[in-house]
C-alpha cells in the first residue's frame, strides 16, 4: 500500500512532513499554512492497513487548499491491536493537541473510510464530553460495523475499490477474533456481536449533543454509501454530499480525478468556514 501511494499519489510541491509524537507517534503535514488552526486527520484502511505516510499526499493537498496544518497519528492497527485500540489512540492524539496548547475551537477532525468513521466516533465522544471541535468531515466513512446498510449488497457489483465480501472478515480482525461469518453476506443486526454497536466503533449509533458543523462525502456507487447517508439520523444538520459513479474515498486520487479535486476544494472551504479568522492575540 505504501509503494502504491508513493508511485501514484504525490503531494503538492513544498509540502513538509515532520515526525512527532502527540499522544501517539505521527506526522505533521505543512503546506504553506496561513492560519493557526490544525486538522487532526485519521487515515483509512479498514483499521488493518495504512499509515500517515500512505495518506500524506491527500492531507497535504487539503492543507494547501485550506491554509491549515495537520497532524496524522499512527494509530494502532488490528488484528494485533483490536478494538478499542484505534479509538484510544485517536483520543490520545486529541488530548495531545490540547496539551500542546491548541484549543478545541481551533481543531478540526477528519478522515477517510475507517478513518472517517474514527473521526466521527471521536466527534461523538467529544460532543458528549462537552468539548466539541470546530468541525468534522469524512470521506466515504465506515460508520456501521453491524454491516446493515442496504448498499453493502446493492452496490457490491459497482464498487471496484472495496470488496463487500471482505468486510465481515475485517470486522472479525477488528474485534480481536474471527466472528464466524467469514465472507458470507452480512446477517441482520441482532445476530452481530454486541461490540459492533459501540459508539466508539460505529458512530451511526452515537449521540452528538451540541455538534459543530459536519460534512460527509460518499459516492452513489460505493458499498459504504448508506453508512454515510444514514448519519443524517444522529447528525440531522450534517452536510451530506453524494457523488456519482466514483471510487471509494476518491479524494485520494486528486492527481487524476477532477471530481476528487472538486471535493477537496469544497472540503477546504468548509474547513475555513469552521475555523474562521484566527482569534485576536493568537
Amino acid at each position: 500500500m505504501l509503494l502504491a501511494a508513493r508511485l501514484a499519489l504525490r503531494p503538492p510541491p513544498l509540502s513538509l512532513f515532520l515526525p512527532d509524537r502527540i499522544g501517539r507517534p505521527g506526522l505533521w503535514v505543512w503546506c504553506r499554512p496561513r492560519c493557526d488552526g490544525v486538522m487532526l486527520y485519521f487515515h483509512g484502511g479498514a483499521y488493518v492497513l495504512g499509515s500517515p505516510r500512505t495518506h500524506r499526499a491527500l492531507v497535504a493537498a487539503l492543507c494547501l487548499r485550506s491554509g491549515c496544518r495537520a497532524f496524522m497519528p499512527r494509530y494502532r492497527l488490528a488484528p494485533e491491536n483490536p478494538f478499542p485500540a484505534a479509538f484510544e489512540d485517536a483520543l490520545a492524539a486529541w488530548n495531545g493537541l490540547i496539551g500542546r496548547g491548541y484549543p478545541a475551537r481551533r481543531i478540526l477532525i477528519g478522515g477517510d473510510s475507517a478513518g472517517g468513521g474514527l473521526a466521527l466516533a471521536l466527534l461523538g465522544h467529544l460532543c458528549r464530553a462537552g468539548t466539541p471541535p470546530a468541525g468534522a468531515f469524512a470521506f466515504s466513512p465506515w460508520t456501521d460495523l453491524t454491516l446493515s446498510g442496504a448498499s453493502l449488497a446493492g452496490n457490491a457489483g459497482s464498487d471496484r475499490m472495496l470488496p463487500a465480501s471482505r468486510l465481515a472478515e475485517a470486522r472479525g480482525m477488528i474485534l480481536g477474533a474471527d466472528d464466524g461469518l467469514g465472507p458470507a453476506p452480512p446477517p441482520p443486526p441482532a445476530e452481530t456481536p454486541a461490540a459492533t454497536r459501540d459508539a466508539r466503533l460505529s458512530p451511526l449509533f452515537a449521540a452528538f449533543p451540541g455538534s459543530p458543523p459536519v460534512m460527509i462525502h460518499a459516492a452513489d456507487t460505493e458499498i459504504l454509501r448508506d453508512d454515510a447517508l444514514r448519519m443524517a439520523g444522529p447528525l440531522p444538520n450534517a452536510r451530506i454530499r453524494l457523488g456519482g459513479d466514483l471510487p471509494h474515498a476518491w479524494p485520494l486520487f486528486h492527481g487524476w480525478l477532477p471530481e476528487a479535486r472538486a471535493t477537496l476544494d469544497e472540503t477546504a472551504a468548509f474547513i475555513r468556514d469552521c475555523l474562521g479568522p484566527a482569534p485576536a492575540g493568537s
